[in-house]
């Protein structure tokens, strides 16, 4: 992934997402990323939410699922293309011969897949452990010159996973999440602290809208590596837009050495 000079204009997708009906929210998507590059600044990178393509239609995940993640791959490969833009793909209910996982792809400018992830801690109150595979790996990519790290939704709440990414060199914690009312300031503390902690930017998209018994509140976030908060969606479709500069988080590094001062053998 290239960007010029440190700096990468973002775009997030905060969309609603239509649980069990796959084909809404495909047309959905594909008309939120038209919007996303006709905008009066081109992003470097789109970010969508987690699990848009089924939503948390865990019942019936395995007919639903998108089978090794072709249609989603075909449609995204071929928008980044044409674009000449980059796009952490949220994630996706994928299809595997093993069951079912959610599943996160990043694509290039020239619509490579260039990293993927699926998620690793299964969040047991939306019954994903019943349904969901967990993976075994962690996600990490390239962005330009700069490493970065993937983590889906419940996994912010395991902040060793995130130092574990920094400490492996992330610059940049990509987070997609269906993350639910009434737990808004867990997701605004819990994004804030990784951010702070690890001295790196958090960049966190959010679904919006109700899904059965579900709502969720959208609030997609960019926060910095001091912790501050540069962009942040409403509780609507919308798509969040800011630019970054990868250079603040050497200069925070710097300033206050966290990883120096570490004692990792007394922990």
């Amino acid at each position: 992934m290239e960007t010029q000079h440190n700096r990468l204009k973002l775009a997030l997708i905060q969309m609603h997402v239509d649980a069990g009906h796959p084909d809404a929210n495909f047309d959905r998507l594909a008309a939120k990323l038209e919007e996303a590059v006709s905008g009066p600044v081109k992003p470097d990178l789109i970010v969508l939410p987690e699990m848009w393509n089924t939503g948390y239609a865990l019942e019936r995940i395995n007919e639903l699922a998108d089978e090794a993640g072709a249609r989603t791959k075909a449609l995204l490969s071929a928008f980044c293309s044409k674009h000449g833009v980059q796009l952490l793909a949220g994630s996706i209910a994928e299809g595997r011969p093993e069951g079912v996982f959610n599943t996160s792809y990043a694509f290039d400018a020239s619509g490579e897949i260039i990293a993927e992830y699926s998620k690793i801690h299964l969040f047991r109150l939306m019954d994903e452990e019943k349904h969901l595979q967990a993976g075994d790996k962690i996600g990490k990519l390239r962005v330009g010159a700069a490493d970065a790290g993937m983590m889906i939704c419940y996994d912010i709440r395991f902040p060793e996973l995130a130092r574990k990414l920094a400490l492996d060199g992330a610059k940049m914690l990509f987070v997609p999440a269906q993350w639910p009312n009434p737990r808004l300031h867990h997701w605004r503390t819990l994004l804030t602290a990784r951010a702070i902690e690890n001295q790196m930017f958090v960049i966190a998209c959010n679904r919006c809208g109700v899904s059965g018994s579900s709502s969720f509140f959208g609030h997609s976030l960019i926060i910095d590596p001091w912790g501050e908060i540069i962009g942040e969606a409403d509780e609507e479709e919308m798509i969040l837009r800011a630019e970054i500069d990868l250079s603040l988080v050497d200069a925070v590094r710097a300033k206050i050495p966290v990883f120096e001062d570490r004692r990792p053998t007394l922990y």
